[in-house]
């Protein structure tokens, strides 16, 4: 089975959105469409949640390995 992709679930989400608001499905339809939704929310929310995760490790990551060097004004080193 393909895997879900963010992108495609949240154009989805639109078109579930839309199609509740138009207002043409059954009450059955409906129900359907809005458990999907909910569905795809959380699956989103999820996805969301993640890459900020990772985001939040590569920032840490990239701090822990930056070297701090102290600003030296030109002409200091003369001072002897």
């Amino acid at each position: 089975m393909a895997e879900k992709k963010f992108e495609e679930s949240m154009k989805r989400l639109e078109e579930m959105v839309k199609s509740l608001e138009e207002g043409g499905l059954s009450l059955e339809n409906a129900l359907k469409v809005f458990e999907e939704g909910i569905k795809t929310i959380k699956f989103c929310s999820n996805k969301l949640e993640e890459a900020e995760k990772k985001v939040t490790l590569l920032i840490r990551e990239s701090e822990e390995k930056s070297t701090q060097i102290p600003f030296e004004p030109e002409g200091d080193n003369d001072k002897e």
